[in-house]
This record gives C-alpha cells, structure tokens and sequence, in this order.
C-alpha cells in the first residue's frame, strides 16, 4: 500500500473505529454516570458542554453563525435525536435497564426510519418490509425477556426514544440545517438547553458530589461520545456509502452487550440472546434492500421551517 492511500484510508478506519466502539461503549458508560448524576441533567451537560465547545471552535475557524432559520430547524432535529432519543435511553438505564439491552433496542432504529421514510412517498423493496417484520418480532422476544419485562417503562422509554431519534433521522434531510459541523453543534446546544430545564422541571438535582468516575463518564461522554463521534459521523456521511456510514447500527449492540457483560456483570438470558440475533438481521435486511436492491428514488420535499 502507498503512502498516500494509507494517508486516505487512516482517517476512514478513525471514524469507523469511533462510531463502532465509541459510541457502542457510550451505553456502558451512561449507565456508570446515572450512578453519580440525575440522568436528565447528565445528559444535559453532555449536549450542552460538547456543543458550545464546538460552536465556539467552529466560529475561530470561520464557519458563519446560524441563521434563525437554521436554528430552529437545529432545534427540532436537536429535541428528536438528542433531547428525546439520548435523553430518554439514559433515563432508561437510570431505571436500571441494562446497557446491553438499551442497545439493542435502540438498534431498531433503521426499521422505524424506513417506516417513516414512506411518510414522505420513498418506497421500499419488499426485502425492507421483511427485515422490518422481522425486527418488530424481535422487539416482542426481547420484551419477554427478564430484564424488560419487569421494567416495562425502561422498556417503553427506549421505544419511544427510538421512533423519535429514527423521525428527526427522517426529517432532518428535509430541513434547512447549519453548514457542516456546525448542524451538530446548534443541535447538541439547543437540546442540551431543553434537557436541564427539563430536569430543573423535574425537580431533579444533586443530592452530593458526584464520584471521580461520575466526572469521567461526563467527560467521556462530552468528548468522546458527543464531540468525536459526532464529527466521524458526519465525515463518514460526506466520503462513503451510506450503507457503510450507517452501518453503526448493527456493530454497537454487540459492543455494548460484550462490555456490559465484561465489566458491569450485565448478562443475557438465552431468549435475549435470540432476539440480539433476530434483530440485527432485521437491520441487516433492511440495509441490504436499501442499497443493494434498491427501488427507484422518489423526489422528496423539503419542510419549510
């Protein structure tokens, strides 16, 4: 291999290795930091820290402020994926569902982005249809399981955190979003913001100081979780296929499972074993009916904002 297609390939490993491992060991460490932290306020000084850092970084670089626009269609996606989505999955873990399932359940997300995606006229091959057959079967088995079926709010949570993270996915290509990085940062602000006055609302707040390993899941969180793998997300979008971009959602389950199991004493029962397996082939289905036999693309409309 040349020196220079290694120079090309070092930065695409980068982001995979970010988006496989990083963000499937965010479970884990949510799950470390909801043991020191109200998780509405953790997850509120996560988004909110990373996006000002961000923002702040991106503005001594140059990039131009948000038009009002721009932020509140940020806004919106920022409330569907960050606010609700990642909010709700670590209230979730807060209730003790174990990080290893929340990450297989949020692993449907792909299913429930194609059924929203027919909202907006996209048609779908009847493999897609399969895989979200399949993927829904394998929500009813992991619901059956023993550490969903006696948490059915964690359970709920995560749902309704999945559909709202695969919405803003759906609706996010059809608003007038920042340039660049800088969508990722006006995202993370405004939820970051709408997370503490939730959890202020709440009446959440700090009954002592939080442990040194509470501070290091924030950090980790904030860095790693929200700011890196963000901005390996968005340059994969840019320089491969999709399929390969998103190809997150079937790598950060297993991750999360094997971590939780390695060094939080999380284990699964056999049923939940199954059902990993089922779903992950739901979400592989769907990929491959997407970009492998993929059906004519439809013109899509953008949403005034």
């Amino acid at each position: 291999m040349s020196r220079t297609a290694f120079r090309t390939l070092l930065p695409l490993i980068a982001a995979l290795f970010a988006l496989y491992f990083i963000w499937g060991s965010t479970y884990l460490v949510i799950r470390v930091g909801v043991e020191s932290w109200p998780p509405l306020m953790m997850a509120g000084l996560r988004f909110f820290v990373a996006g000002v850092i961000m923002f702040t970084f991106l503005l001594l670089r140059g990039h131009k402020v948000p038009s009002m626009r721009e932020w509140l269609s940020a806004g919106i996606i920022g409330v569907l994926l960050l606010a609700v989505g990642n909010g709700l999955v670590t209230v979730a873990e807060h209730l003790e569902v174990p990080s290893g399932i929340a990450a297989v359940m949020v692993a449907t997300v792909p299913l429930f982005t194609l059924c929203f995606s027919r909202m907006w006229g996209m048609p779908n091959s009847r493999l897609e249809w399969t895989g979200v057959a399949i993927g829904l079967f394998g929500i009813v088995l992991l619901n059956t399981g023993s550490n969903l079926s006696g948490n059915p709010w964690g359970a709920l949570l995560i749902l309704i955190a999945s559909l709202s993270w695969a919405f803003g996915s759906v609706l996010s290509a059809r608003v007038t979003l920042p340039k660049g990085l800088m969508a990722g940062a006006a995202e993370m602000i405004v939820a970051g913001v709408v997370l503490l006055v939730t959890s202020r609302l709440s009446g959440e707040h700090l009954t002592q100081v939080p442990s040194p390993s509470g501070f290091m899941a924030l950090a980790y969180l904030v860095v790693f979780g929200s700011m890196i793998a963000i901005s390996a997300y968005m340059f994969l979008l840019k320089t491969v296929r999709p399929a390969i971009a998103t190809s997150y959602a079937y790598v950060n389950p297993v991750v999360a499972v094997l971590l939780g199991i390695s060094f939080a004493g999380e284990s699964l029962s056999l049923i939940e074993w199954i059902s990993l397996g089922v779903i992950l082939s739901a979400v592989l289905l769907v990929t491959l009916g997407r970009f492998v036999f993929k059906p004519k693309p439809a013109k899509l409309d953008k949403v005034e904002v």
